[in-house]
């Protein structure tokens, strides 16, 4: 999608309705609002053009699997402020089971933003300078539109009548959000894991759109063993007795036990083997001896299932269906006839990926890929590999190699923009 054809702005009166709340953050004040688009039965028709000043909205998103998917709720969390020129925004991707509370206090846990670490006054992505959005992606369960809204056509939820979605469909959901404000050209798109697939489909897509863009611990497909994991944590939910065929909602059920099996696998995944030893060894969980049974006698199997159930209060099993299912099928590999550079052809974006050496569920490996792609084009790219035990996680972690490579990328890059 060039420039000229990007999906034309939302009427306010008609086509859009906006909710906002202000609340203060550790990081200052911070807006969560939604964003909600279309009616039912109307389609968005991709190649319509008009002015800035034609308020017409697309009112249905259309889907990959060619389904549309009407109204779409965005739900979001803003930062900081957008300056006249609207050139200092930067988009923040969530991962897998993130959401949009990057830097404020999460309503159902309490616990502080998941990336307080980097976002902030005086941090990275500094809310001083930048306006700092973020979403949570169609088919969470954060507020955005996924299986457990509400079906306007059954007044159910959606369940697994919700369409299947991929990646692609998010990051188009989120370009509308863009639009919204009326940003033509975000300075940064910026994320790790899942939220660097969006990145890159950012930075692929919409390259007209991304002055600079952030892949951390990310690839541009989805490997076979993380599929694999995957359809492990599917086929638990699925298993358990009261998923009811995705159907739990209506029947005032929670398949819990099978969520925290599959997150208990999944955040196997996102640690190294080194950082399980250090943090765990073969320690007994609160007792002297093992007891011969099947409870947690080991502080590591005491800390996944604490993972497990705590996770179940905050995420919906069947938006983690749809969401492993849309990394599972991302590819921008097979999507330009099996040549990875052909993503990024004519790109002006400035890169700078990310990997971390302990991290098996991303390897360095699959950032070099993106990084040669890039070469291949003569991109400005800079590419870091952080050398740390944590494993994939890390991105999430006080690694200061990380957020000083991040700050020096960004503030090279707002300098380049005459943002400072």
């Amino acid at each position: 999608m060039t420039r000229q054809d990007k999906p034309p702005l939302p009427s306010k009166t008609e086509q859009e309705t906006v909710t906002t709340k202000g609340h203060p953050s550790a990081n200052g004040q911070c807006t969560t609002l939604t964003l909600t688009l279309g009616q039912t039965g109307q389609t968005d028709k991709s190649d319509q053009t008009n002015s800035n000043q034609g308020a017409v909205a697309p009112l249905a998103l259309m889907l990959e699997c060619g389904q549309s998917l009407s109204p779409v709720t965005i739900a979001y969390e803003t930062y900081g402020t957008l300056n006249p020129q609207k050139s200092n925004a930067i988009l923040v991707c969530h991962a897998l089971t993130g959401d949009q509370y990057a830097a404020s206090t999460h309503p159902v846990t309490g616990k502080s933003g998941w990336w307080e670490i980097m976002i902030g006054p005086g941090k990275p992505i500094d809310t001083d300078k930048y306006f700092v959005l973020c979403p949570n992606v169609i088919g969470g369960c954060m507020g955005s539109t996924g299986p457990s809204s509400i079906n306007p056509k059954s007044e159910q939820p959606y369940s697994l009548d919700f369409p299947v979605i991929t990646i692609g469909d998010m990051v188009k959901a989120q370009t509308h959000l863009i639009d919204h404000f009326g940003i033509d050209q975000l300075f940064c798109v910026i994320g790790g894991s899942m939220g660097g697939m969006q990145v890159l489909e950012w930075a692929s897509k919409y390259s007209e759109r991304v002055f600079s863009a952030i892949p951390i611990a990310t690839a541009a497909r989805h490997s076979s063993q993380n599929i694999a994991f995957h359809e492990v944590g599917r086929q638990a939910v699925m298993a358990d007795p009261d998923w009811r065929g995705g159907r739990y909602a209506e029947q005032e059920k929670t398949p819990r036990k099978g969520l925290a099996v599959a997150r208990m696998a999944a955040h196997i995944t996102y640690l190294s083997d080194e950082a399980l030893h250090q943090k765990f060894g073969r320690n007994l969980q609160e007792r002297d001896h093992v007891t011969f049974g099947f409870d947690a006698d080991f502080q590591v199997e005491s800390y996944l299932r604490h993972q497990g159930f705590r996770f179940v209060d905050r995420f919906d099993a069947n938006s983690y269906l749809y969401i492993t299912r849309a990394m599972d099928y991302f590819d921008l590999f097979s999507e330009n006839d099996g040549v990875l550079a052909g993503a990024f052809k004519n790109t002006q974006t400035r890169f700078c990926v990310v990997s971390f050496s302990s991290d098996w569920l991303f390897p360095t490996r699959d950032s070099r890929q993106i990084v040669h792609a890039l070469t291949a084009n003569a991109a400005n790219v800079s590419f870091v590999e952080i050398e740390t035990d944590r494993g994939h996680d890390a991105f999430l972690l006080d690694e200061p190699e990380l957020l000083s490579a991040i700050d020096g990328f960004v503030k090279a890059g707002a300098k380049q923009k005459g943002l400072v």
